[in-house]
């Protein structure tokens, strides 16, 4: 972190932006998934970002998000980071890394490295850059330990990167009561609709904004811990299935494209 420290300030998140141009970045934690929608769509806090913006504007913003689910940082950044600027927007969020702490041989300082060129990069292009942690699923996963530690370690460099340089980090793996069972989908490692309304209301608070108060951004524990039957189920039907695709070397994005690729408009709701 000795170079980290001295890097140059970038600048302050000013707030008061005369045209809102939002667009998300990253991988199923910014796509959505686990917040899934009666029409089979996902929805997650990057798109709920975008609503509480427009209500907080009092009129529409223009949003588009690319991320696509299974993602590494590295093709997170090389194919997602210039169509993301060619678009103009005026707010950038950013998070990556969390598929490349599910790995064994995860190499942060070239994480790091490649996550301080995004924020310079998008400090060129104008842009405001907001930054973000995932939340921490390892209470349910297995090698939680080993997940934990190195999710521990990212977040803290990243946290300290993003004071360094002036960017406004929503810490969203330190959260404690986001670790919670009822934060989560059944697969354990994406956030369910409350766990995203909760990490959208954090981005928000970051940018100086309010969530809507309608919102819903806690939920009562569960009454019971899941039992071996749970266990087994989830094994069988989540874990089994992503060990099989990294054997293959096929990834759940695979064949995917972003679900806001070009400039949406989102209006304040009702």
């Amino acid at each position: 972190m000795r170079g980290v420290a001295r890097a140059a300030r970038i600048r302050p998140y000013a707030g008061g932006m005369s045209e809102l141009r939002y667009v998300a970045l990253g991988d199923s934690f910014t796509e959505g998934v686990g917040d899934d929608q009666a029409d089979g769509r996902v929805r997650g806090w990057a798109d709920l970002v975008a609503e509480g913006l427009a209500e907080a504007e009092g009129g529409p913003i223009r949003y588009a998000n690319l991320a696509i689910r299974g993602r590494l940082l590295g093709p997170i950044i090389d194919e997602q980071l210039e169509p993301a600027l060619a678009l103009g927007p005026t707010l950038v969020t950013f998070n990556g890394g969390g598929n490349d702490i599910l790995r064994p041989r995860a190499d942060l300082p070239a994480l790091i490295a490649r996550t301080e060129k995004v924020f310079r990069r998008v400090h060129e292009s104008g842009a405001q850059l907001i930054v973000l942690s995932g939340a921490n699923p390892t209470r349910g996963l297995p090698l939680r330990e080993a997940i934990q530690a190195k999710g521990d370690q990212l977040n803290a460099i990243v946290r300290d990167l993003a004071a360094d340089l002036g960017v406004p980090f929503a810490d969203n793996w330190s959260d404690e009561e986001l670790i919670g069972a009822q934060y989560w989908s059944t697969d354990r490692l994406h956030l369910n609709a409350t766990g995203h309304h909760r990490v959208a209301a954090r981005v928000l608070d970051a940018m100086g904004y309010a969530a809507p108060q309608r919102w819903v951004v806690t939920a009562p524990a569960p009454e019971r811990a899941p039992g071996f039957r749970d266990n087994a189920a989830y094994y069988r039907q989540h874990v089994m299935p992503w060990i099989k695709r990294r054997l293959t070397g096929r990834s759940s994005g695979d064949g995917r494209v972003a679900k806001y690729a070009e400039w949406v408009e989102i209006g304040p709701r009702g």
